[in-house]
């Protein structure tokens, strides 16, 4: 099946949207995506080959997932989140905890995000006897396993449950990677939207002057203009 699957990749490939990618996801040396690869796939031609795929064992998935090419990584976990959110109790843990042995393959802000959310916070949001692990993520070394911990909130939000995402994000407030910023920034601003705009004020109001201006700029742009300069024109420390 993988070499099915490798060969129709291939043949989706495009040279020109290769390049482009690279340039978009940052891939030269010292940035956050360096020597990544590209095939020049659009997302939504990968969600069809996943559709199509969706039977992938594991020891299949894990060929996949160390893969050089971006978009078949991308592949990998997109598949995993829908075997994940079709699966019973046993095999949601068996993804789960193959995503967490694989995040040092989960490298970009576009793999983190098509995936955490359902994979690592469906998972913890009916097994909250393992919430540490958002903590322990969060103070992680790797750039990526901190964006996995405030995106896997994201799942929380949309059932109403803020206290996880203030949490994650008071963690990571002094973060000076911008990536984590604009993260936690956004999930900030999806909290005012889903839960409680007066939560995310509260936050604001105490927060504010220790915070990124980015996070804080991603936290309000919903604002009007006149609470959006309000805030923006709070000094930080």
């Amino acid at each position: 099946m993988i070499d099915k699957l490798q060969n129709e990749m291939l043949q989706l490939s495009d040279p020109q949207t290769a390049v482009h990618s690279t340039r978009f996801f940052k891939t030269n040396k010292g940035d956050y995506g360096e020597g990544d690869k590209f095939l020049g796939i659009p997302v939504p031609q990968i969600r069809l080959v996943a559709k199509k795929y969706g039977d992938l064992q594991l020891s299949e998935a894990q060929e996949l997932i160390k893969s050089q090419w971006h978009e078949e990584r991308l592949l990998a976990l997109i598949i995993l989140v829908n075997q994940f959110k079709k699966a019973d109790s046993l095999k949601q843990k068996q993804i789960y905890s193959f995503y967490l042995e694989n995040t040092k393959y989960i490298n970009n802000w576009d793999l983190v995000d098509t995936s955490a959310r359902d994979v690592v916070g469906g998972y913890l949001y009916t097994n909250p006897e393992d919430l540490m692990l958002l903590e322990k993520l969060s103070e992680s070394s790797s750039l990526w396993e901190r964006r996995i911990a405030i995106i896997a909130t994201h799942y929380f939000l949309m059932k109403g449950e803020p206290d996880l995402t203030i949490k994650i994000a008071s963690k990571l407030l002094n973060d000076e990677e911008d990536l984590i910023q604009k993260a936690a920034g956004w999930m900030l601003r999806e909290m005012g939207k889903r839960c409680d705009r007066g939560l995310l004020i509260e936050f604001l109001d105490n927060n504010a002057q220790i915070m990124s201006r980015t996070t804080l700029r991603y936290a309000i742009e919903y604002f009007d203009v006149i609470d959006r300069k309000k805030y923006l024109n709070i000094k930080p420390k």
